[in-house]
């Protein structure tokens, strides 16, 4: 069973990149299968910096993210696989296309040990 329901691309942008991040948002959405996240423009959760969310379905990764590698129009983007696991998820698991930012992680728990409990 593989324990990756779906993956995250976080596209993050400063003030001055919103609209570079708007247009790849609207491209994202009209090339590819995907959900598009609101257009965040403070930090949100672990996120320093403005953001939207694509989320990519298994099925649809080894298209999308290969298309942000090359079209992220100079924007940091966080591609990480959503495990249940929000902490391994957003650092460990993660992969970044561009800068490496600082997320908060703080309030994210570790998920138990797989069987954790079951005896």
């Amino acid at each position: 069973m593989n324990p990756v329901r779906e993956y995250h691309a976080h596209v993050y942008f400063d003030a001055d990149e919103r609209e570079r991040a708007v247009h790849l948002r609207e491209e994202v959405g009209r090339r590819f299968a995907v959900t598009l996240g609101r257009v965040h423009d403070r930090p949100v959760g672990p996120h320093a910096k403005g953001m939207f969310q694509v989320l990519i379905g298994r099925d649809k990764f080894a298209a999308v993210v290969p298309w942000l590698m090359l079209n992220r129009r100079g924007l940091d983007v966080l591609v990480h696989p959503d495990t249940g696991d929000n902490l391994a998820d957003h650092t460990r698991h993660a992969m970044w296309l561009g800068e490496i930012l600082p997320l908060d992680v703080s309030g994210f728990e570790p998920a138990p040990p797989s069987g954790a409990g079951a005896r």
